[in-house]
């Protein structure tokens, strides 16, 4: 009787049941601050771990948090989700081994990022006899199993795909920039040393000296870019899809959340180590209140390459030849980004004070006026917005 009423569940979430099954802790909030997650043996991969469940994840994407302690080792792994590590504190190794018994190795230390080919046989060490290694993976295990509802089939499978293992140097720190269009310019590689020196390319579309560089990893469907706000500067209101995991890389500062028609603000602080995906369609803000410049990296589930969903591809402006930005085209031409102009008015006095408390100045004077109104408004609208500002 039991396995009859067991064939007849409905609105199974096959994922949701295996990660369950693992045993390790699961945490969820809106934003979670990685070092302080418990992480407990898991087994399956022999090192300490949890999942990392944010609310805006969607329906693709998960995050789980692995801890390697001094002087140890995961076990080898293969497995059809892909994934993208970041790596929190410490410093370590991947080995990589291949069909033909070839293999790659690469140090990794604070700040790096990485992707291991798809089923590609690999194992994390830490270097240090001292400390723990602490890393992050964004993937796409949700979609997977619930796609396949079959572990044995995600983790056993025997299969190579040679075509995503990409050239020698790309194993190195190396890789090719491809230049497309500002906001989509590529670096092609497998593994970065280090986000904080990595170099970016301007994209002022997005807010007020803002730059960035997107990151095809492993030639595979995971989606990384990185994005840099200047000292005393904020990026646009926009929104886009879910699941894009916002990692904050350098710098501290807060981000603003809200509903279409909400008054209010859910505000979010941040500075290394947090993370927060957005909910699909909120409207969402990043401002930078430290004094370096804030980076921050967002992984999610469909790259710029292999867009993977209608709506990544008109976020990322790749449903056709020539078509816009989404997530960088102005309100008022049918995108998702609100310009300076168009937001509310309680917003930039809101980041003026907040830089104040912490000794240092805003730099937004090519886009506000000293009394805080947007340089592009009429002398009606700067009247409107600083009454709007006092209520």
């Amino acid at each position: 009787m039991s396995e009859l009423l067991d064939k007849k569940r409905t609105g199974i979430d096959c994922y949701l049941d295996w990660i369950a099954g693992e045993g390790v802790p699961v945490v969820q909030d809106y934003g979670i601050y990685l070092f302080e997650v418990e992480t407990r043996p898991w087994p399956r991969f022999g090192i300490k771990g949890a999942a990392c469940h944010c609310e805006g994840r969607g329906d693709f994407a998960s995050m789980f948090l692995f801890e390697i302690p001094p002087g140890g080792s995961g076990l080898p792994q293969r497995h059809l989700y892909e994934e993208v590590i970041y790596v929190l504190e410490g410093t370590g190794s991947t080995q990589i081994e291949f069909a033909d018994g070839t293999t790659r190795n690469f140090e990794w230390g604070p700040r790096s990022l990485f992707a291991v080919p798809m089923n590609a046989k690999h194992r994390h060490f830490n270097g240090s006899g001292q400390n723990r290694a602490l890393f992050v993976s964004t993937n796409d295990m949700p979609l997977i199993m619930n796609l396949f509802h079959n572990e044995t089939f995600v983790f056993d499978t025997n299969f190579e795909f040679a075509e995503r293992i990409g050239k020698s140097e790309y194993f190195s720190g190396g890789g090719d920039l491809i230049l497309v269009r500002p906001g989509n310019h590529m670096w092609e590689t497998n593994f970065v040393p280090d986000l904080e020196k990595m170099k970016l390319t301007e994209w002022e579309e997005r807010g007020a000296g803002s730059s960035i560089i997107l990151f095809v990893l492993a030639d595979g469907n995971m989606h990384a870019h990185i994005s840099e706000m200047p000292i005393g500067t904020y990026k646009q209101g926009h929104r886009h899809g879910p699941g894009a995991h916002v990692m904050i890389v350098t710098g501290t500062g807060y981000s603003l959340f809200w509903w279409e028609g909400e008054k209010d603000y859910k505000r979010l602080d941040w500075k290394h180590g947090m993370v927060f995906p957005p909910p699909g369609g909120q409207w969402h803000q990043h401002f930078n209140t430290g004094t370096v410049p804030a980076r921050y990296l967002a992984t999610s589930v469909g790259s710029i390459r292999y867009p993977l969903t209608a709506l990544k591809r008109r976020s990322t402006g790749t449903t056709s030849k020539g078509a816009k930005i989404a997530v960088a085209t102005s309100t008022k031409e049918g995108g998702d980004q609100i310009d300076y102009e168009d937001q509310d008015p309680r917003i930039h006095p809101m980041f003026v004070a907040e830089m104040r408390r912490n000794g240092a100045r805003a730099r937004m004077d090519k886009y506000f006026e000293d009394d805080g109104t947007p340089k592009s408004c009429t002398a009606e609208q700067k009247a409107a917005d600083r009454a709007a500002s006092r209520d």
